[in-house]
């Protein structure tokens, strides 16, 4: 395709929040090489977040808990612009199916596309290979259209929230889907207060509804004032929260790759999932692992029972990594 052709494209990616961030450094190469403007497929629980990614024009919810009674509208929707060409990030056969009912003629899969999706595809950008990070997996989007994957960025607007708290302010972030990624909640406890001793910090703590108790837990035991937002903002609210951060340490889960995103400094503890292939994509990042020969195994239950690949991650080296981090950018 030509340079600055002024196109039009359709991008599927649909799920899950921390994946959302992936695609971000090629579609602005992707923009800025074609002049093109994107329009962005994705659930509704997450259309506020896309609608904050600075190269989307567009964004389209895919009603899929009620898919048939909105079908109509849907596809009404996906039919009001015409795209010169639809990429699919997700590479699922419901994502491939968007680019069908939208009618675009050129779709571009990934490598990793599987459940017959392929079928639906005019091209595969790249080569499988899962030995590399899915920011750069991505990458493959912006070479098969001829153009340069010229940066690292993540274009993303959050309305700014003053805060008066006194910093260091540090966000701790205890949740994640699974239960095989969770740090075990004493450990954020004893890290937060140490670290609130250490330097007068601020502690903040962030997460969805459903992790309630594990904040309110640091809360009632770090023996120190935390401002607990858990359950309590949107999802674009804590990313205006996180970006005043000074330091976020977290499990892997979507909230970091958010942080990381905003260029944040973090922590992030890592069990049974590979950091090299999802771990926070960014400079100012350390991620600890531990020598647990079963992992990775990415798993959401332990076949041991123990989790000891994440549990076996002591206080003392997360405070460690957050002490460099803190050195580093006060």
């Amino acid at each position: 395709m030509n340079k600055n052709s002024n196109c039009r494209i359709l991008v599927i990616k649909l799920s899950s929040m921390g994946d959302l961030f992936h695609p971000l450094p090629a579609l602005r190469s992707i923009k800025e090489q074609l002049n093109a403007t994107i329009d962005w497929v994705v659930q509704p629980e997450y259309k506020e977040l896309v609608g904050c990614f600075d190269d989307v024009s567009e964004v389209i919810a895919f009603p899929r808990r009620n898919l048939l009674r909105n079908f109509r509208g849907f596809c009404k929707e996906l039919r009001s612009n015409r795209y010169d060409m639809a990429l699919d990030f997700q590479g699922l056969l419901k994502s491939a199916l968007i680019t069908r009912f939208a009618r675009v003629g050129r779709v571009i899969g990934p490598s990793f596309q599987r459940e017959g999706a392929s079928f639906f595809y005019s091209e595969i950008a790249g080569t499988k290979n899962k030995e590399r990070h899915a920011v750069d997996e991505c990458k493959d989007f912006v070479k098969i259209l001829g153009l340069v994957p010229d940066n690292d960025l993540f274009p993303i607007s959050f309305k700014q929230i003053p805060l008066g708290e006194d910093r260091p302010r540090i966000a701790l972030i205890p949740g994640a889907r699974w239960n095989t990624k969770r740090w075990p909640v004493e450990n954020f406890a004893r890290t937060g207060a140490i670290l609130s001793e250490k330097y007068n910090a601020s502690l903040y703590l962030f997460g969805s509804s459903d992790e309630s108790s594990l904040c309110d837990y640091i809360a009632d035991t770090s023996g120190y004032e935390v401002l607990n937002f858990c359950g309590k903002t949107s999802i674009c609210e804590m990313g205006s929260y996180l970006a005043a951060m000074d330091l976020v340490i977290c499990n892997d889960s979507g909230p970091m790759h958010m942080a990381a995103a905003l260029g944040k400094p973090l922590v992030a503890v890592f069990g049974p999932t590979d950091p090299s292939r999802t771990g926070p994509y960014g400079a100012e990042t350390s991620v600890l692992t531990s020598d647990t020969f079963c992992r990775p195994c990415f798993s959401r239950e332990c076949a041991g029972r123990q989790n000891s690949c994440i549990k076996t991650i002591s206080v003392e080296s997360v405070i460690n990594e957050a002490d460099k981090l803190l050195n580093r950018n006060l």
